[in-house]
């Protein structure tokens, strides 16, 4: 493996499944070491675009490497410097947590296992539950075990699909931490996500809707690509006012946040023309707004042409 290769190198990746294109011309460079997050709605194509950036899916078209092994012609050599954690959980629950390691262990062909399971016991908090069946632990310890196993064969590349679905909020914090930790030691991380706050913490972003990579960048460049202007309104019925809002011309979003609403445009002066008459009514606050990577994704979401229709 050269070392000296972006970590993931891909272009013009396509996958179709029953003539419907699942992704579109999917291009990546990915460095070492970096938080890389996937954003996009539910059938947008990130899993696919996973499965094939770790040999798991041979791609219709494109080409690239992934770790410099070729994604078409050396993925078995992919899938040995890779870990993969599914969104769902896949482990034994019928067996122990030690007992999964030691499993996955003997897959993998790791030498010295069991100084490995140990290794990876103790770098995510599980050895005083070792012994504890994988079916009896609740999501969040799930989630570690899940990740314990993918690190047992000291993988380069974790590629991560939506592993904090439907765990708690500390359970997500404490694995980002973890991700961070791992970043800050070499490993290169991919991950998709439904949540903002953890879009955020990856140092780049792409989002995908309907097989398509839409935009990518730091969080910040994001928002700037975008183009997006925002106002927060607070005030009196803001159910009615976003009725009528949304028929306004230059209006292109409005987004309840607790008690505001979010009005955002792409056209920054026919936005102000759209809501003039509004800021005038004493009922409603008008303020303007930096655009958070939600306005962003939802807009991107409303404007992407989705190719299953």
């Amino acid at each position: 493996m050269n070392t000296n290769l972006d970590v993931i190198a891909v272009q013009g990746l396509s996958k179709s499944f029953d003539g419907k294109r699942a992704v579109d011309g999917f291009s990546l460079n990915v460095k070492r070491g970096r938080i890389f997050g996937f954003l996009g709605p539910n059938g947008s194509g990130k899993t696919t675009t996973i499965r094939m950036l770790c040999g798991l899916l041979t791609p219709d078209e494109g080409q690239g490497t992934c770790l410099g092994y070729d994604i078409r012609s050396e993925t078995a050599m992919i899938k040995r410097h890779v870990g993969y954690m599914t969104q769902h959980f896949s482990l034994y629950e019928d067996l122990s947590i030690r007992e999964n390691l030691d499993f996955i262990a003997r897959v993998y062909g790791v030498k010295d296992r069991q100084t490995a399971v140990e290794r990876s016991l103790k770098r995510l908090g599980l050895s005083n539950r070792s012994n504890q069946l994988a079916g009896t632990l609740s999501g969040g310890w799930k989630q570690r075990l899940a990740l314990a196993a993918c690190l047992l064969h000291e993988p380069q590349l974790l590629l991560l699909d939506e592993p904090t679905a439907g765990v708690d909020p500390k359970a997500r914090r404490d694995f980002w931490e973890q991700i961070h930790d791992l970043a800050a030691h070499g490993i290169t991380v991919l991950v998709s996500t439904h949540y903002m706050d953890e879009a955020e913490r990856c140092h780049e972003l792409a989002y995908i809707a309907y097989g398509k990579l839409l935009i990518q960048g730091t969080a910040r460049e994001v928002v700037e690509q975008s183009h997006l202007t925002t106002w927060s309104v607070e005030g009196e019925d803001l159910t009615a006012l976003a009725a009528e809002l949304k028929n306004r011309s230059g209006v292109d979003m409005v987004v309840h946040f607790g008690i505001t609403l979010h009005v955002s445009g792409g056209n920054a002066q026919a936005l102000q023309q759209a809501i003039a008459h509004y800021r005038e009514d004493a009922r409603w606050h008008w303020s303007p707004a930096e655009p958070g990577l939600e306005d962003v994704f939802i807009k991107m979401m409303d404007q992407a042409r989705d190719n299953f229709r």
